[in-house]
């Protein structure tokens, strides 16, 4: 029996990758997920019986798109609001419009029903401990695809539980890239050559197109960004299922059939807009926009602006995670 060839050789190039991959995930084990929270940080929890229509309200006052849920009939966690209860809202008034006059009459506590009445797929309400290993709250977050996980602590004595914060996909990538900037360098494979992205079948809008049916794209597409592109394909901008939460100020659900472009108009002043990048980037470079600037997503253009690919925060977070790690 032949033996077996030897496997190529790695690459000086696949080395560095790989040991700044492995610095960065040993990191991961030692850092707790408290270590992420900003020395001074403000929380915002909304109790299950607030009103759907005013939790919208505090979100917008307080410049927040989610916040934990608390139900004070069992003092425990109840999940996390999110715009993309309110995109069920919205699916809910568009599939049931007699029922418009009780949405207004319609508590958090009820996201749970109206998920089951529109047959869409409940979001697991994950939580970790704050003083689990990072490297564990991002497993769960990739397991349950959420973007942000809550650090639920639980008294020992009385067994109640205290929502203590919440850490983002964002927060957790800038935490890396800037204490970890010495790795993070030795990421110098391109985007094209780690096949990070999606590029096949994407989702595009135009400027004119209305906020509904960018949300029916969203839903359709299981999608929480849609790329808004002009005639030839060039990018513009980006609608983000979090632009939906101004759009619906008040409980305003007729007013959906504005155009993408108005509703662009209404995100805050501190937006940080879109960021776009190359396949040929590399992804040290981008850890060091991430480091820079507050980036929920990239969008991948060529050299004409033209768009090829979206690429997730999610994306990189399951690349630096779990990339070779069958290998190791």
């Amino acid at each position: 029996m032949a033996d077996a060839p030897d496997p190529k050789p790695l690459s000086p190039l696949d080395k560095e990758q790989r040991q700044g991959l492995k610095a960065i995930r040993d990191f991961l084990r030692k850092r707790t997920s408290y270590d992420v929270l900003p020395l001074s940080f403000r929380l915002i929890v909304l109790d299950t019986d607030l009103l759907i229509k005013k939790s919208l309200n505090i979100l917008i006052q307080n410049s927040i798109v989610s916040a934990p849920l608390w139900d004070s009939h069992t003092s425990r966690f109840a999940g996390i609001l999110t715009a993309t209860d309110y995109i069920n809202v919205i699916q809910y008034h568009c599939q049931f419009p007699d029922e418009m006059s009780k949405l207004d009459q319609f508590r958090l506590g009820s996201l749970r029903d109206i998920e089951k009445a529109i047959g869409a797929t409940p979001i697991e309400s994950a939580s970790v401990h704050p003083s689990r290993p990072l490297y564990e709250a991002l497993r769960r977050m990739l397991k349950t695809r959420a973007r942000r996980i809550p650090l639920v602590d639980v008294d020992e004595e009385t067994g109640r539980e205290t929502v203590i914060s919440v850490i983002t996909q964002y927060r957790i990538l800038k935490f890396i890239a800037v204490n970890n900037e010495h790795n993070t360098i030795l990421l110098k494979k391109t985007l094209r050559e780690i096949q990070l992205g999606s590029y096949n079948d994407l989702v595009v809008a135009r400027m004119g197109t209305t906020v509904l049916e960018v949300i029916n794209l969203m839903v359709n597409g299981n999608i929480s960004c849609v790329p808004i592109v002009d005639s030839e394909n060039r990018v513009l901008n980006a609608f983000e299922a979090v632009d939906i939460i101004p759009c619906i100020k008040g409980g305003a659900y007729d007013e959906l059939n504005g155009s993408v472009g108005e509703a662009l108009c209404k995100r805050p002043e501190d937006n940080p807009g879109i960021f776009t990048c190359s396949q040929d980037d590399r992804l040290d470079s981008i850890f060091d926009t991430i480091r820079k600037s507050r980036v929920h997503r990239l969008i991948v253009v060529d050299d004409e602006n033209k768009l090829k690919g979206v690429i997730s925060l999610s994306d990189i977070l399951k690349y630096v995670l779990l990339h070779g790690e069958e290998d190791e």
